[in-house]
């Protein structure tokens, strides 16, 4: 069974040198203790912090700072670029208009990452 995310989900990025934590901000009002989270939980810098360098050669400044070492892969500071919501979502559990997050969530990184939730930040709310 998939568990509810909330603020303070642990997240990771296959290309981030760091994890990160998921900041909610599309629901206010449903708590599993803290904010529920939705697959609209996706903004860049708003809901997906940095994942501190990034070593993704489609990143523009990865690869620029990489041809700059002659080659030698050098890592840059980690922006998220994420477009499009989390998938999948809750196929039953909505909360307002979205479906929500679950741990078995991931969110597409046009960087070429697949952002995984680690820990969902609490334990206590199944989705059936």
């Amino acid at each position: 069974m998939a568990i509810c995310v909330c603020a303070g989900a642990g997240m990771v990025c296959p290309f981030g040198l760091a994890p990160s934590t998921l900041m909610v901000t599309s629901n206010t009002k449903v708590l599993t203790p803290a904010p529920a989270a939705t697959i609209m939980d996706k903004n860049p810098m708003v809901n997906i912090p940095p994942f501190g360098m990034c070593t993704s050669l489609a990143n523009p400044t990865v690869a620029s700072a990489t041809a700059a070492a002659l080659g030698v892969l050098t890592p840059m500071p980690c922006v998220p670029n994420t477009v499009a919501p989390w998938v999948p979502g809750s196929p039953k559990v909505l909360i307002g208009a979205y479906p929500a997050l679950t741990n078995t969530s991931q969110l597409i990184c046009t960087y070429g990452g697949t952002i995984a939730i680690t820990s969902p930040g609490q334990t206590k709310t199944l989705v059936p």
